[in-house]
């Protein structure tokens, strides 16, 4: 695919810092990067423009970070938690999204907007789990999500995670699996009680069939 190059006018995670002209993919360049205000074409126009005016955005983007590090640091370890129905094992039916995330820490009292919220795994287990929220391309914090099957549920998962235990306390699908099949057995398993007639039944059968061999052996006598 075709690149351009490009001037950044803050950090891009991943690819580089305020003032570095990089190549990047032309849809990447389109979608992203020109229409957040993250870059500027590379020419030699933008060039010049950028180095006219490297100082004030150097100042503003200071400005930014140490807004941005003060909010990280009432917002760090932050909770929230989002309820969901799961399966015996855990698995949510369907999964936890950005958006869901940043209405959370919205509603928390913190300005959040959904592409500033970075899942690394998928979260599609009842738990507790680290992302990352990024506030300002320099500046990320770490949040807990707690996910639970109602707001009871997480907060038992919370005073767990607390004292340093496992969060979630579920079967497994082999265990639930497993109680099934035992459930299924003690259905059909005649009462205690039942189990000494159905001997006595059987004792009378056992003695009629010994007699006959018996009388034969006088007989032969």
């Amino acid at each position: 695919m075709a690149q351009v190059q490009v001037i950044l006018l803050e950090r891009v995670e991943n690819l580089g810092q305020m003032g570095d002209v990089v190549k990047v993919k032309q849809g990447y360049a389109r979608n992203f990067l020109l229409p957040q205000k993250k870059a500027l074409r590379a020419t030699k126009d933008n060039v010049s423009y950028f180095e006219s005016r490297r100082a004030q955005l150097e100042a503003d983007n200071l400005s930014r970070k140490s807004e941005a590090e003060s909010v990280s640091t009432k917002m760090a370890k932050a909770r929230i938690i989002v309820v969901r129905q799961a399966g015996e094992s855990g698995q949510l039916y369907g999964s936890v999204s950005a958006r869901d995330i940043a209405d959370g820490l919205t509603a928390s009292g913190y300005t959040v907007e959904k592409r500033q919220v970075v899942i690394e795994k998928p979260i599609k287990m009842i738990g507790i789990h680290p992302v990352r929220v990024v506030l300002h391309p320099e500046v990320s914090v770490g949040v807990y999500v707690n996910v639970g099957q109602s707001e009871e549920e997480a907060k038992l998962q919370a005073e767990r995670f607390d004292r340093g235990e496992r969060p979630v306390v579920l079967k497994t699908e082999a265990e639930a699996a497993e109680a099934a099949k035992a459930e299924a057995e003690a259905a059909f398993e005649p009462p205690a009680d039942e189990k000494p007639a159905q001997a006595a039944e059987a004792a009378p059968e056992a003695h009629a069939e010994e007699k006959p061999a018996k009388k034969e052996k006088k007989k032969a006598k």
